[in-house]
């Protein structure tokens, strides 16, 4: 990001602002699998059709999708699959924190003795 011009900037800003919403994560994630129309994402997710159009808008807009029209329905696909590079990436890093920060409770819980329960 070494001497970005300040438009530069507002467009990678706006990348990851597409990124930040958890629906619009879990579309990119069904879409890795294979194409989706907005029936399937609205009922896989939970939402409205309405409400995954206006998700899929963005994501459309931002360039990490494609749209295809089909008959009466509209089929989305992934337009930049190095998004799951970008993705995998963060994701392995959020894991490894996670095991960091759980490795030394995991430790403690080892040593801790066990208390052993009598039965009469």
């Amino acid at each position: 990001m070494t001497q970005l011009p300040d438009q530069a900037i507002d467009r990678v800003a706006s990348y990851f602002q597409a990124l930040a919403e958890p629906t619009r994560l879990r579309i990119l994630n069904l879409l890795r699998q294979e194409e989706h129309n907005v029936g399937e994402l609205a009922e896989a997710c939970g939402y409205t059709a309405a409400n995954m159009s206006r998700h899929l808008a963005v994501l459309l807009q931002q360039g990490f999708v494609r749209r295809e029209s089909r008959g009466t329905s509209v089929y989305y696909q992934i337009s930049d699959p190095t998004i799951y590079a970008l993705c995998d990436l963060v994701c392995d890093r959020i894991t490894q924190q996670h095991l960091e920060q759980a490795w030394p409770l995991a430790t403690a819980l080892k040593k801790r003795p066990i208390a052993t329960r009598k039965f009469a």
